[in-house]
């Protein structure tokens, strides 16, 4: 069976592999072309009908570059569209929340402690929040189609530190970041889906049947690529920060989300400034120095306490906490590991628990059977560099428990 877990493992990392290649093309063409938006020289009166146009070069060769306000004269005989890098960034997305947090519930998505939710609740909750993201944040769009756009993110931001809040008191600290960063994506990848993709196809089947586009499609796009842009930096840091515990597993690891998002404003702006040639804001560093200070300060606010042994077992650790062997690989865990991962660490240098993975209990080691048979039993990887002198027999017996608990790759 714990051959398994190597396949599951692989599976695992080709889905994360897979989401940042996705990532990276949507978020780097995004950037590209708010850039080149905003950069355009509109103040040239140009033969085509352009609304702007901007040279430059790359890999060798010029490139001269023209944007149409709604749309040519004519249908381009090749038109490429740029939608597949936010589809396949977000199903890719999505496929990482079903594998880590949906089906290890138990383990990532679900805290007894903030709330005692069976798996089912936890994974309905999860995607009606999803959902309901995309609805709320459509809805603000239409209700303030005329307004300032200030408004409209100022609008976001209130719904965006209510989400930072709820899901701090349904889910783990781990989860609750993750899943604001998937409500964001999921709301940027709608606006690709429901909105951009659907007004740019208006506009091409009007130049197919000879009639002149409705500017107002195009207006729309352009409002929702530039939420797009402002929003893709607090979404990177969300994604990132389960692997960071001094970000979620703190008690104002919402207020920490909600920063955040400001500091992904400000830095926007400091660039799409250069880009549109309005000046250089340098303001916004201070403020963003400030943010991040006032991050690093939150973090450091006391962690939640680790509830009792007997609460904590649960699910699958049951079984594997029964299977014979288990008690000489809590030894094993606890002789070799538990140095670093305690909720108060006794190595020196470090201060919390790597990726806050705790070790100490009977209970906390059952739970986390899957990393440690594959961190430890089926590879060297832990601990580092062997700084704790884990014997090859020692990783053998790791291997052959979990092999009796009949494994799980979950």
């Amino acid at each position: 069976m714990y051959d398994w877990v190597v396949l599951w493992d692989w599976v695992m990392i080709a889905a994360r592999w897979l989401h940042v290649i996705t990532a990276i093309a949507w978020i780097g063409s995004s950037f590209y072309f708010i850039a080149l938006d905003l950069g355009l020289h509109r103040d040239r009166n140009l033969a085509s009908g352009a609304d702007g146009e901007e040279w430059q070069v790359h890999g060798g060769g010029f490139y001269h570059i023209q944007k149409y306000l709604v749309a040519p004269e004519a249908m381009p005989d090749h038109l490429i569209w740029f939608k597949w890098e936010s589809y396949a960034t977000w199903l890719s997305g999505f496929a990482m929340l079903v594998l880590v947090y949906y089906l290890g519930a138990e383990l990532y998505l679900i805290d007894p402690t903030v709330m005692d939710l069976s798996v089912w609740q936890a994974v309905a909750i999860s995607m009606a929040s999803l959902a309901f993201g995309w609805i709320v944040y459509n809805a603000i769009c239409k209700i303030f189609v005329n307004a300032n756009q200030t408004l409209v993110m100022l609008a976001l931001f209130v719904v965006l530190v209510g989400m930072s809040w709820f899901y701090t008191q349904v889910f783990s600290g781990r989860a609750a970041l993750l899943h604001l960063g998937a409500f964001t994506a999921s709301i940027m990848s709608g606006n690709v889906f429901f909105i951009i993709m659907p007004n740019q196809r208006i506009v091409v089947a009007d130049l197919k049947a000879g009639r002149k586009p409705d500017p107002k499609y195009g207006k729309i796009a352009k409002q929702r690529s530039m939420h797009n842009n402002y929003l893709t930096l607090p979404v990177i840091f969300l994604m990132l920060s389960n692997h960071y515990p001094l970000v979620f597993a703190t008690e104002w690891n919402w207020v920490i989300a909600s920063l955040v998002f400001l500091m992904g404003v400000t830095i926007r702006h400091w660039f799409n400034t250069r880009h549109a040639r309005k000046g250089n804001p340098h303001w916004t560093w201070a403020v963003t120095a400030l943010l991040f200070l006032a991050i690093a300060w939150l973090s450091t606010a006391p962690m939640r306490t680790t509830p009792e042994p007997e609460a904590q077992l649960r699910g699958d650790a049951l079984r594997y906490a029964a299977a014979p062997g288990f008690a000489e690989v809590v030894g094993i865990v606890q002789g070799r590991c538990s140095m670093c991962h305690a909720a108060q660490p006794s190595w020196e240098g470090l201060h919390w628990p790597p990726k806050g993975v705790v070790l100490e209990t009977e209970s906390e080691i059952a739970h986390q059977a899957a990393r440690i048979v594959m961190q430890a039993g089926l590879t060297h990887a832990m601990p580092p560099g062997n700084r704790s002198f884990m014997e090859p027999e020692e990783r053998a017996r790791i291997v052959e428990w979990f092999r009796a608990a009949g494994g799980d790759p979950v």
